[in-house]
């Protein structure tokens, strides 16, 4: 059985559960019979892992239809998100930051807002683990995919080669998604990719039990230096030992998350989205790991995005 049938096959099941174990809860009268979209990323990634879950978690307890879309990634997702074509998405905070300010991939400022901070992604370089690519300097005349076009992957690839001294014009790049990339991988079309993505992101984890993979370090200098000419979204991290087989831990850059809206989204429906969010947390996160991730007390650290006033009332209600 394919990847792709076990994905959709989860999905019916999981909908089938939640519309037995999750009652219906009276919803805000701004929702429409409308069907609603959750902009989420590749196929193979965690956006869309957490996002087909969250989809079918919302549609049975709001009793609303909501479906999570397969995108780019997360300049795709904003521009998804301002425009009005998902009522919601998920964004790094990089690029996050970079929309409401109108630079980077943006013309102009978007009006978009967070809900919360969900988790931090790591950025992972994988190279097969027979290469003799060693480190970030090696991918010079290299064939590597740097992410898709309009994706935050494609964003922070750039930003790290510069960091480290590469020549992006010196790589040859496809700019292909996740799942392309692992394809191509598979097929030795490709060096090596950029992701950036929750732990452990299922398709680099499928890789990886095909065949033996590396990622090569991103050092702490390099974090360094693009937080000083970007947003200072970024922070160093590790990738632990025992992820995708990795026999040491990695070091790399890690960034936020954020689960994003339309400013104009009405204040009442981002309360449903926002409860619905954290009553799925634990149900999700038996599917999703990044989903317990999720937690009340920092999921308001969204800045420099504004979060949405919907948000603000829900998160001041908790505290009441």
């Amino acid at each position: 059985m394919s990847a792709a049938v076990r994905r959709a096959m989860a999905g019916v099941v999981a909908l089938l559960l939640l519309s037995g174990l999750t009652a219906c809860t009276p919803r805000a009268s701004e929702w429409t019979t409308a069907e609603y979209a959750i902009a989420a990323g590749g196929s193979t990634g965690v956006y869309y892992d957490y996002g087909s879950h969250l989809a079918a978690d919302l549609s049975a307890s709001l009793d609303i239809t909501m479906v999570a879309q397969e995108t780019a990634g997360s300049v795709d997702n904003l521009l998804r998100v301002s425009a009005g074509d998902a009522l919601i998405g998920f964004a790094q905070g990089d690029a996050a930051a970079d929309a409401v300010a109108g630079t980077g991939a943006f013309d102009e400022a978007l009006e978009v807002r967070a809900l919360a901070r969900l988790y931090d992604e790591y950025v992972q370089v994988v190279v097969r683990g027979d290469s003799e690519i060693d480190d970030i300097g090696d991918l010079t005349g290299r064939t590597i995919s740097l992410g898709a076009e309009n994706s935050g992957v494609n964003v922070i690839a750039g930003r790290v080669l510069d960091a480290a001294g590469v020549d992006i014009a010196s790589i040859r790049d496809p700019q292909l998604d996740l799942s392309e990339s692992i394809g191509a991988m598979e097929r030795g079309e490709i060096d090596g990719f950029f992701w950036v993505g929750g732990l452990p992101t299922p398709g680099i984890a499928e890789l990886a039990e095909m065949s033996s993979v590396r990622l090569l370090p991103v050092e702490q200098g390099w974090v360094n230096e693009v937080n000083e000419q970007y947003s200072h979204a970024y922070r160093p991290s590790d990738i632990p030992a025992g992820t995708y087989g990795l026999e040491e831990s990695a070091p790399t850059m890690a960034v936020p998350n954020y689960l994003v809206t339309a400013a104009s989204t009405p204040d009442a429906v981002v309360r449903d989205i926002l409860a619905g969010l954290f009553d799925a947390r634990l149900r999700i996160a038996g599917e999703v790991p990044t989903a317990a991730l999720l937690d009340r007390r920092s999921a308001i650290f969204t800045g420099p995005v504004p979060l949405h006033p919907g948000a603000i009332a829900y998160y001041r209600d908790l505290r009441g």
